[in-house]
């Protein structure tokens, strides 16, 4: 009993830093595993983190346009258009929050394709989506009931989006019944359409100066666009419209 209580009043005497170690180790560890590794940018591995079965390459270039533009950005919409539209291909990110927001189906316009989205372009009355980054406007009631305006900030690939009403809005051919009725989702007039239920808490979230990434394996684009090659230290001037 006394070598018991001896041992301890010897346990009690050692410095609590020793007890905390476990607990400060665990917390290293943790915090190492959800570092972006090697060569991945932090916004990147947020974006994967937080939608594993999104495009990895969709991802990483948005996340590359979005340090060009604004690296401290709150809200950010992915939209891959590389898969066909029966198939979830919006994300929207609450990159402050660390939150998934939406993952949901959306539409294209008429002239970029079927079941998949293949033709793009910034011509008006051509019906087709365009790609690239956009950043968000104003929300408003129009034809299409509760819609988000989209300013294009790339030249000669989405920058007539405004002139074109390129907008955000819901419709009723953004469904799972209509997919089971014909194969694919109905189309727009080149608009980002969506379901109508999520209309508008998913406008509400991006609304005012917040960003939309749309992605295509377009070579030129690829090739061309300075959101996808500027580096993190010289972000872009983005002209307020």
């Amino acid at each position: 009993m006394l070598l018991r209580s001896r041992l301890s009043t010897a346990l009690l005497s050692l410095p609590a830093v020793l007890f905390s170690l476990p607990l400060q180790a665990a917390s290293f560890f943790s915090q190492a595993a959800s570092s972006a590794p090697y060569g991945v940018s932090s916004l990147h591995h947020q974006l994967l983190q937080l939608a594993p079965s999104a495009t990895p390459e969709a991802l990483r270039l948005a996340a590359q346009a979005l340090s060009c533009a604004d690296p401290s950005a709150e809200r950010l919409a992915v939209i891959d258009y590389s898969l066909p539209s029966t198939e979830p291909r919006m994300w929207v990110f609450d990159l402050h929050q660390h939150e998934l927001l939406f993952e949901e189906l959306v539409s294209h316009g008429q002239g970029s394709g079927d079941a998949m989205a293949e033709v793009f372009s910034n011509t008006p009355e051509s019906h087709q989506s365009s790609i690239g980054l956009f950043r968000t406007m104003n929300s408003y009631y129009g034809r299409n009931g509760y819609s988000l305006r989209l300013d294009g900030l790339e030249p000669n690939v989405n920058n007539l989006a405004f002139e074109r009403a390129i907008v955000i809005h819901g419709a009723d051919y953004v469904s799972e019944d209509f997919i089971e009725q014909t194969g694919r989702l109905g189309r727009s007039h080149g608009c980002p359409a969506v379901r109508e239920e999520v209309t508008y808490p998913l406008i509400d979230s991006l609304k005012e100066n917040q960003y939309v990434f749309a992605y295509y394996p377009d070579e030129e684009w690829l090739a061309t666009s300075t959101f996808l090659r500027c580096t993190t230290n010289e972000p872009q001037q983005l002209a307020q419209r």
